[in-house]
């Protein structure tokens, strides 16, 4: 039988001084019975830090399954670590607290361990997800600045009900504008990281004011260039007896970020939680090794997600 060490165990320090548990998992699961099953199948497998959206469509879903693991017993509240994200049409300061309360009451949860904005862009506000005009171009909000949602979610904390708030999708300079004018900081910063968008100056930041860099789309998203198919990537796991997936994981862990992934097959989501350490000279392979340089998702760019199929 294969010896698993505690690196999937791994816990991240906030700076509310609360733990974060640095394997997560991501929810972006289109449909509805799936998105519970999986829940479900991912906490009896051992993960309990979930990443949600109002804009994934199916927090309900997931609150049904939250609802049945801690009404059965099979993990308390306070093991399970959840987070939610503030929508692009959401940013006025007025809808800030609606939107939290919303998701919260899908979720069926009296608190949220961590709250994100979805990105720094502003939608035109209201209940279209994805405003657009005649021509099929997004419609933005002029009238609101990130800062001004971010102080409205600092008022989230206030109320006791949002134990952290931070932010995803967004550049260094702008996670710099708004450390520096918050008054209660961002804790969790998540963005795309991998091998191939290593975001070092980003993760050196983070590091240096006390920030966790959660990473999404840690295996690349299944699209090409295949990271799971990187020489080097396959090169290691063999070597190590481990699957591409955790050679990647572990990385991600080892270098001190959160990583997020997301299955809705049980041995996959097996799988992407029973990571084991690499040894050093992997960690460097794969830091200097690998120079292939890409972004999957350019959400960071338009403040539409890359992953989410148009229409929903």
């Amino acid at each position: 039988m294969e010896t698993l060490d505690d690196l999937r165990y791994t816990k991240l320090l906030l700076d509310n001084g609360s733990l974060i548990p640095a394997l997560g998992f991501g929810t972006l699961i289109h449909d509805l019975t799936d998105t519970e099953n999986t829940v479900l199948t991912a906490v009896e497998v051992g993960f309990r830090q979930f990443d949600c959206a109002e804009r994934y469509r199916n927090e309900n879903a997931i609150g049904e399954a939250i609802r049945r693991i801690l009404t059965e017993g099979k993990v308390r509240r306070e093991d399970l670590f959840i987070a939610a994200k503030l929508w692009n049409t959401n940013h006025r300061p007025e809808r800030v607290k609606p939107a939290f309360e919303a998701s919260l009451g899908r979720l069926q949860l009296g608190y949220l361990d961590l709250y994100l904005i979805h990105t720094p862009f502003a939608f035109k506000p209201g209940d279209n997800q994805d405003p657009r005009d005649e021509r099929g171009n997004v419609i933005y909000d002029e009238g609101v600045t990130l800062l001004d949602t971010w102080h409205a979610m600092e008022s989230l904390v206030d109320a006791g009900r949002c134990k952290a708030i931070g932010l995803s999708d967004v550049s260094l300079a702008v996670l710099q504008e708004v450390a520096d004018a918050a008054r209660i900081k961002p804790a969790v910063l998540q963005v795309e990281s991998h091998p191939y968008l290593q975001q070092s100056d980003l993760l050196d930041y983070c590091k240096s004011h006390g920030i966790v860099l959660q990473a999404f789309a840690p295996l690349g998203h299944n699209m090409t260039p295949k990271l799971i198919d990187d020489p080097v990537i396959t090169t290691i796991a063999r070597r190590v007896n481990k699957t591409p997936s955790q050679v990647l994981l572990a990385w991600a862990v080892q270098r001190g970020t959160a990583p997020l992934t997301t299955s809705t097959n049980p041995d996959h989501i097996r799988e992407n939680f029973e990571i084991s350490t690499l040894p050093e000279e992997a960690m460097q392979e794969i830091n200097e090794g690998i120079k292939t340089r890409y972004r999957f998702n350019v959400v960071v760019e338009t403040g539409v997600p890359g992953f989410i199929p148009e229409g929903r």
